[in-house]
């Protein structure tokens, strides 16, 4: 009696084991099918890569092929980040040239019928000064143009039927705005003269009214060199401004100007900014918040009397 009770206690606990088992093999099927759902999206430079993270939140995968003080102009990417491009439902690029050493492998993606964004198409786009020529694609140093870009991804994003919710950050862009626009007002009209690396900042000199008085690079490109004319006059330009302080990019070494401050016989500061790419996190510009705040801070310290 006893050994006949227990045999279908067993027999019930071996089920429901196999029952649990069952259910969690089903539960994990879903799961890896839940996340091969997920939306693929595939961003060029790691300051876009931020905003698609704060505009698509936790609804979609992002990679972001710029690594943290890359060059957007040079950097590449290897074989099986081209692969991931081929298979995106969406890829992001800036546009306008920036990102030459992948540009191959955006137009191939796009032949291969994945969808598009390019930031600068939704824009309006300002030509290079000075000895520069051509479109300028450095639009995020002007906030009130990245507002433009948000808006515009959050119309793609829902056009692929992909949930997103850009308001909190386009209130937090509105906030950067206005804490650049009171921290250059207090620079002295006078001073209000840029000097740096090459031609990034034509953007936020339109919209917060600096001058550019020239870059050591010509061009738009950091992979062009300058040549000792270009320097000499560079520097003319430097001694006639007077501008106190000159500016390096953290993605390039800021051995050319501190060759033009050598040159120039003032004194004359270099002063690193965050330009062209991100930091890894803790590294002081690790946001496209977080990099426009410290360099709104560094040109107002070094331009202020």
């Amino acid at each position: 009696m006893m050994r006949t009770g227990r045999a279908p206690r067993r027999g019930s606990r071996a089920g429901a084991l196999a029952s649990l088992t069952l259910l969690g093999a089903l539960a994990g099927c879903d799961a890896t099918a839940n996340a091969v759902e997920r939306p693929q999206i595939v961003v060029t430079t790691n300051i876009l890569g931020d905003v698609a993270e704060q505009v698509a939140g936790d609804s979609v995968d992002i990679t972001t092929l710029m690594k943290p003080n890359a060059d957007p102009h040079s950097f590449e990417i290897s074989a099986q980040e081209a692969a991931a491009l081929q298979s995106a439902d969406l890829v992001v690029s800036s546009g306008l040239g920036l990102e030459e050493g992948v540009e191959q492998h955006l137009e191939s993606a796009a032949d291969a019928g994945v969808t598009r964004f390019v930031a600068a198409d939704h824009i309006d786009v300002l030509p290079y000064s000075g000895d520069a020529s051509g479109p300028d694609p450095h639009f995020w140093t002007d906030p009130a143009r990245m507002v433009d870009v948000v808006v515009a991804l959050d119309t793609a994003l829902s056009d692929l039927g992909i949930e997103s919710d850009p308001d909190a950050y386009l209130a937090e862009l509105d906030e950067l705005d206005a804490e650049m626009t009171a921290a250059f007002e207090a620079i002295p009209a006078e001073h209000r003269a840029l000097v740096t690396n090459h031609h990034v900042f034509g953007y936020l000199a339109d919209r917060f009214d600096f001058d550019l008085i020239g870059a050591a690079v010509p061009g738009g490109s950091t992979l062009a060199s300058p040549s000792a004319a270009d320097l000499a006059d560079l520097a003319s330009a430097i001694e006639r401004s007077g501008v106190p302080t000159i500016f390096a990019e953290s993605s390039q070494p800021d051995r050319l100007m501190q060759v033009l401050s050598d040159e120039v016989d003032i004194d004359v500061d270099v002063v690193e900014l965050y330009t062209e790419s991100l930091t890894p996190p803790g590294g002081g510009a690790d946001t496209y918040l977080s990099m426009m705040r410290s360099n709104t801070e560094r040109i107002a310290r070094g331009l202020s009397p």
